[in-house]
C-alpha cells in the first residue's frame, strides 16, 4: 500500500471527521433505521431506504478514513529542511511573469486541498512545477489558456 502524504493540519481534520462520523453520524443513522423499522412494511417505506442509504454513505466515509489514516505518511512543514527548494508541505509566495500578480499556496494532499484556503494539491499542476524550485526559479504550469510562468519569491516551512 503507498503511502498517502498529508500535512499536520489535514491529519487532524481527517481524525475529526472520522470521530464525528463514529460518534455523532452513526448513531444518528441507527436510530434512524430503527425508528423507520416500526413503521411496519418495509418495501415501500421511504425514510427507512433513506436511513439505508446514508448508513451506507458513512459506512464507507469510515472505511475510507481508516484507510487513508492508517497508510498516511504525516509531515509537519515546520520540521522540514529542504534547503529551500519547494517541496510538499512548503507555502510558496510567486509572482505571476506576465501580470505581476502574487500568490501564495501551500502545497498539500489531495484531502486537504482548498483554493479558497490557498492549499493546492501536490497532485495539482501547479504544485507539480514548483516541486524542486527554489527562491529565483520560474516555474512553467501548463494553464487551459497556455503556459504561464511563475517566479518563486519565497518558500516558507511554516
Amino acid at each position: 500500500m503507498s503511502k498517502i502524504p498529508l500535512t499536520l493540519v489535514g491529519a487532524e481534520l481527517l481524525r475529526n471527521e472520522l470521530h464525528h462520523l463514529k460518534t455523532v453520524e452513526r448513531p444518528a443513522v441507527i436510530m434512524a433505521i430503527s425508528e423507520a423499522r416500526a413503521q411496519g412494511d418495509l418495501s415501500e417505506n421511504a425514510e427507512y431506504d433513506a436511513a439505508k442509504e446514508k448508513q451506507s454513505f458513512v459506512e464507507g466515509r469510515i472505511v475510507e478514513l481508516e484507510s487513508k489514516l492508517g497508510s498516511a505518511q504525516i509531515i509537519d512543514p515546520k520540521t522540514l529542511n529542504a534547503n529551500g527548494r519547494c517541496v510538499f508541505g512548503s507555502t510558496v509566495v510567486m509572482e505571476d511573469v506576465n501580470t505581476g500578480d502574487v500568490v501564495t499556496y501551500q502545497i498539500v494532499g489531495d484531502d486537504e486541498a482548498n483554493i479558497k484556503h490557498r492549499k493546492i494539491s501536490i497532485s495539482s499542476p501547479i504544485a507539480r512545477a514548483l516541486i524542486g524550485k527554489s527562491t529565483g526559479d520560474i516555474a512553467e504550469v501548463q494553464a487551459p489558456g497556455g503556459i504561464r510562468e511563475y517566479e518563486v519569491v519565497e518558500v516558507q516551512y511554516v
